[in-house]
């Protein structure tokens, strides 16, 4: 391992897709939400909204914490926006207007971009970057948009749709990493945890999925 003390991951998110993503990928993360407005913070364009909307949430929940020298504690913040048609979309306002969207999107294509920020606590270090992918939206009908939209699913995610749920049958392909739509990008943590002198594998936990023991790498 690169690093001689315990890693720390704390998710600045309450998105379970994303808890159950880093899961999934042997890093069992802490939560903690930011409570960040994400109303009051406006830009031109998607990508970097979506950054900035990133910086504040790991910001404010690296201001809560405190590092110690058993531990080193890294703050993870995501948040994920929608390019289609020249405008940005995050999550919908009602459903009204998901309904809206789903009947502007179908059939057409849209890009999902997810930021990224990482704060080392105590280390005065800090990484960010903008993972996109393109989405391909199948044309659904009338009674299947009413339908999606009525299980409130789309009213809780950004574009008003998901890859790893509901949506997901909605969907008819994607052009980059499908961690991306569900809201963080391995690859992406990846290189953001090499920019900061760390290797993905010092945060895998000791126990993966399936009950298979995780040997630490070199």
């Amino acid at each position: 391992m690169s690093n001689s003390v315990p890693l720390r991951l704390v998710l600045a998110s309450q998105s379970p897709a994303r808890r159950k993503l880093l899961q999934a990928a042997g890093i069992e993360p802490d939560v903690l939400v930011s409570g960040v407005d994400e109303s009051l913070v406006v830009a031109e364009r998607a990508e970097d909204l979506c950054l900035e909307l990133a910086r504040r949430k790991a910001q404010a929940v690296a201001g809560r914490l405190r590092s110690t020298p058993d531990e080193r504690t890294l703050v993870l913040g995501c948040d994920s926006v929608l390019a289609f048609d020249g405008e940005i979309l995050g999550k919908p306002a009602d459903a009204a207007d998901a309904t809206r969207r789903w009947e502007r999107m179908r059939g057409r294509s849209g890009v999902l971009h997810t930021g990224h920020y990482l704060v080392d606590v105590g280390h005065e270090s800090r990484v960010g970057a903008v993972a996109s992918t393109i989405v391909h939206f199948a044309d659904v009908t009338d009674a299947e948009i009413a339908a999606y939209v009525a299980t409130g699913e789309p009213l809780a995610v950004a574009g008003a749709f998901t890859i790893d749920g509901l949506g997901g049958a909605f969907l008819t392909g994607i052009e980059g990493d499908p961690g991306t739509v569900v809201g963080l990008s391995l690859p992406l943590l990846r290189r953001l945890l090499h920019d900061l002198g760390l290797s993905v594998t010092d945060l895998w936990t000791k126990v993966a999925p399936g009950a298979q023991e995780v040997r630490p790498l070199g």
